[in-house]
């Protein structure tokens, strides 16, 4: 057993403590995509990426209420997540950047609704945007997946503020 306080000063509960914790969780990076008003092409690093379901096929993820493609993504009926490859860190960086043409020289195809599919990515999934949730300074949304593609390769991850791969991991027996 540890003799060490579990809420000392120095660890006390806010928010860049709450972060911290947070980062010690591995997530896959994602690109959600979708399109403007005007035809033109939107889209954003996220991490907070999840199944819901199998039956209907649902996925979900957040965006904070203070991004500016929260109209966007609320109105809008599609959008495409892109699960980024062990080799698209630079992918994830430049979408989560405030270039006004991220996917200027970025290479993708269009999904059937339209939407830009990043190529190289280790899977896409097209939702239809089925609901969503206000909680705290996030909302929540749900796709209900249409289609989706994969190329089984390693994927791009997170962890303790930096990217990485799943390389090494044992297989499931």
């Amino acid at each position: 057993m540890s003799n060490s306080t579990l809420n000392t000063p120095e660890t006390a509960f806010n928010d860049a403590h709450f972060r911290g914790a947070l980062s010690q969780f591995a997530t896959g990076v994602t690109i959600i995509t979708t399109r403007d008003e005007s035809g033109g092409f939107v889209g954003l690093t996220i991490s907070s990426f999840n199944s819901v379901s199998l039956t209907p096929p649902l996925v979900l993820w957040s965006l904070s209420n203070k991004a500016s493609s929260m109209p966007l993504f609320t109105t809008n009926s599609h959008y495409v997540i892109n699960v980024l490859a062990a080799d698209q860190a630079s992918l994830a960086e430049r979408f989560a950047s405030r270039l006004p043409d991220r996917f200027d020289g970025v290479s993708f195809d269009l999904s059937p609704t339209g939407l830009p599919v990043l190529q190289g990515v280790a899977a896409w999934f097209e939702c239809r945007n089925r609901s969503q949730y206000s909680e705290g300074d996030h909302t929540i949304f749900v796709g209900e997946v249409e289609r989706c593609i994969f190329e089984p390769k390693p994927a791009l991850v997170f962890h303790g503020s930096r990217f990485g791969t799943v390389e090494g991991l044992a297989p499931l027996k």
